[in-house]
């Protein structure tokens, strides 16, 4: 594999594999040596160098906001750079406890590889038992299948209990009982229930979790008994705590056990929907139907093909919701193909020459943001209420720019970090974060590789029950809205993401709109005239994206209009605007070409 295969789609997830590396049909040829494509190159050979170069001038010590926001800054490691930008919590978390993490990922599969040696000599002599009675092909290889999802399971269910106890100590206890409720509602209500009920629960969970922070144990312990204190007559004595306190003092090594529980939230909605799904399937397998291999089956098929109503049991319900490589952040798997990878190894978690370029990308991507927190300070200035007026337009809008580069690292390693586990462990999940953040100009593609496992599942639990697409244009969008509001909520409670969740089914409709008066097919014999026009749509729906998830996730709607007042304040402001524009046009025109690459490797993506 070569440097230039290495950053291509395919090595992130092999679901873009193409079985026959043809081309897509009506692909069209090369651009790259065309004299409209050196000017392009002309333009990357010259503006992003000065991107960075406006983000890291106003970094400097020198620059009169420098002093607002210093404290926020911390010693780097970096040669050349004093100082690194660690101001986002989220990822300073992360960031500081990769090396123990990495342990981790290096000790469970080794253990797991231990225990299922020694669990397999165990079933292979209970094998060779039965063989004497029965030696037909199909029962030894379901038998062989069986065997491996129970040692897989097993250790999967084990290991996660002494997991969920290290993370949050006597908070697993909650957990826990939350687990089994949603449980209950899957497999004991009446079926006519399970779907309200299940939505009710698990989104009522949500704000439960918000709202009482975790269910402290010192609370409800205050109100069963008053809190008993020290004698008043000893000055500066403190009060002393109450059973309550006591234990959630013992609350592991994430101790906000709530922060992180929106994830398995999903897992417990999906769990609960593939089993009521799996109730109306029909009792035919497509695997024996369709004469298929079960390692070489989709993810498509995969998931339609289903767990079996004996393996909906609450062991196999915890093993997967509790699964821990993917527990803390995903990307997110459904029951289904957990259970069905359980049983059938795919190639592509047993091959190492798929999982080292995917584990190189993420070292890579690892020291890209060292280098932009050591060097391009754009979180710490937003944080610090800077004055907007010291800044150039063009450095105001680079600003924005790489704290929404910085938002899209910080989501993307994790998610990338613990599906390289998953991998090593033998279980592949969807990739996450399939495109650069700069390399996006559909808000429809945008949301479906933003998050691309999130979006699978919303589409697969909320959108296609919903109705989809098919039920009119009109009730399109309120399902986009319907969708998009969930998602603001699951993300955190608060107005700032209901208002990025309604900018972004807002800012769809354009796209929607445009697709209906400018068909691809009235431009069969102008596909250069077509890819202008798309090119000049493409340019708002940036600004439409950048302007959203500023909103949603960096800078709020206050710092935004600090932003824009500064951008297009003047008339030198404006000018710039319009020479931005003209950047994100051949930005645009470079995304056609490298999508069209892709096509003629065989590779088809909606995103």
């Amino acid at each position: 594999m070569g440097i230039k295969d290495l950053f291509q789609v395919e090595t992130l997830d092999t679901r873009f594999i193409s079985q026959s590396n043809d081309p897509l049909p009506n692909t069209r040829p090369a651009q790259w040596k065309t004299p409209e494509y050196y000017i392009y190159l002309l333009v990357f050979l010259t503006i992003p160098p000065l991107m960075f170069k406006s983000v890291y001038d106003v970094s400097q010590p020198s620059h009169p906001n420098y002093a607002r926001y210093e404290h926020l800054l911390e010693p780097g490691w970096i040669p050349g750079c004093p100082k690194v930008d660690n101001s986002d919590a989220q990822y300073r978390g992360f960031r500081e406890n990769v090396p123990y993490m990495a342990l981790v990922v290096i000790l469970h599969p080794l253990l797991r590889r231990l225990y299922e040696r020694l669990r397999s000599q165990r079933d292979l002599k209970q094998a060779n038992g039965e063989l004497k009675h029965r030696e037909d092909s199909d029962f030894i290889a379901t038998r062989d299948a069986d065997a491996r999802m129970e040692r897989r399971i097993n250790f999967d269910f084990a290991f996660a209990m002494v997991f969920l106890l290290a993370l949050h100590g006597i908070s697993a206890l909650k957990v826990l009982l939350i687990l089994y409720t949603n449980y209950s509602i899957a497999t004991r209500l009446p079926r006519q229930y399970v779907s309200i009920t299940t939505w009710t629960f698990d989104v009522g969970i949500l704000f439960a979790n918000e709202l009482c922070r975790g269910y402290p144990l010192a609370n409800f312990a205050a109100s069963f008994l008053p809190t008993q204190t020290t004698n008043a007559g000893e000055k500066g004595a403190p009060a002393e705590t109450n059973w309550g306190a006591w234990l959630d003092g013992y609350g592991g090594l994430v101790p906000r056990w709530e922060v992180l529980f929106n994830i398995t939230v999903l897992r417990l909605i999906a769990f609960n929907f593939d089993y009521l799904w799996m109730l109306d399937r029909r009792a035919s397998i497509p695997v024996e139907k369709k004469n298929l291999s079960p390692t070489n089956l989709s993810e498509k098929d995969r998931v339609k093909i289903g767990a079996s109503t004996a393996d909906f049991t609450l062991r196999n319900y915890l093993a997967y919701t509790l699964y821990s490589p993917l527990y803390l952040t995903g990307p997110i798997i459904n029951f289904n193909d957990y259970i069905f990878q359980s049983r059938h190894p795919l190639p592509t978690t047993q091959t190492w020459s798929r999982i080292i370029p995917y584990a190189i990308r993420f070292i890579l991507c690892l020291f890209t943001m060292e280098l932009v927190l050591h060097n391009l300070h754009a979180v710490a200035i937003s944080k610090s209420n800077p004055d907007w007026n010291a800044y150039t337009p063009f450095q105001l809008s680079m600003l924005g720019y790489f704290n929404l580069h910085v938002i899209w690292l910080k989501l993307l390693l994790p998610w990338r970090f613990f599906r390289l586990w998953s991998l090593l462990d033998g279980i592949d999940p969807p990739e996450n974060m399939v495109r650069c953040m700069s390399d996006n100009y559909s808000a429809l593609a945008f949301w479906r590789g933003w998050h691309r496992s999130f979006n699978l599942w919303v589409t697969r639990y909320i959108y296609i029950p919903l109705g989809g697409s098919r039920v009119g244009k009109l009730r399109a969008v309120a399902n986009f809205l319907a969708v998009f509001t969930f998602v603001a909520l699951w993300h955190d409670i608060n107005l700032r993401l209901l208002m990025w969740g309604w900018l972004i089914t807002v800012f769809l409709v354009p796209e929607y709109i445009a697709t209906l008066l400018f068909p691809a097919r009235n431009f069969k014999n102008r596909p250069n005239t077509y890819r202008w026009l798309c090119g000049l749509g493409a340019v708002g729906n940036i600004l439409m994206m950048m302007t959203a998830n500023l909103v949603g996730f960096a800078v709020g709607l206050d710092g935004l209009k600090g932003l824009v007042d500064g951008i297009i304040g003047s008339l030198g402001g404006r000018v710039f605007f319009l020479a931005a524009c003209i950047t994100l046009f051949v930005g645009t025109q470079v995304m056609f070409e490298v999508r069209e690459a892709e096509r003629r490797r065989g590779v088809a993506m909606k995103c």
